[in-house]
């Protein structure tokens, strides 16, 4: 079967090399912003190739080992998609066409969502959250504020 996973050394060879792809990517100006400040590597959010999982990264090896090549491939699909997301954010260049896939993750959206999907979202939540019918309102006003941070990086560009 072409779908099935990648050996453990197989899978690390590949996943190491995506940091080495980020570096050149994000880092040619030497790993640090116009304000000097020193900017982290979108790979260590992703993954934790060590034998033992710290919990701090989304993907560990052992999750990544259980994988078929194509879950893998979509993982990878969303890792990039935050790396350009983020070089296009350091570098002015964000595109309208881009949402912060943080935000669309904390309302459960995918990282390719667009404004339709982020617009019939929001209203189901908001229905779900709202003080008037029962709903949780801190939870409202975080949906609030990241339906705002969504929408207003698109009206300002």
């Amino acid at each position: 079967m072409s779908n099935q996973s990648y050996s453990c050394d197989e899978l690390k060879t590949k996943i190491r090399s995506l940091k080495k792809l980020e570096k050149k990517i994000r880092f040619s100006d030497l790993h640090t912003s116009d304000s000097g400040k020193i900017r982290s590597f979108v790979w260590d959010e992703f993954f934790d190739l060590g034998k033992e999982y710290k919990g701090k990264a989304k993907y560990s090896l052992s999750k990544l080992a259980a994988m078929t090549k194509e879950e893998i491939r979509e993982v990878i699909d969303e890792y990039f998609f935050h790396v350009y997301y983020r070089f296009y954010k350091e570098n002015g260049i964000l595109s309208v066409q881009l949402y912060d896939p943080d935000i669309l993750a904390r309302i459960g959206l995918p990282f390719d969502a667009d404004s339709k999907d982020i617009k019939k979202k929001f209203r189901e939540l908001a229905k779900k959250y709202h003080p008037d019918t029962g709903g949780d309102s801190k939870k409202f006003i975080e949906l609030m504020e990241n339906y705002k941070k969504l929408t207003d990086d698109h009206i300002t560009k």
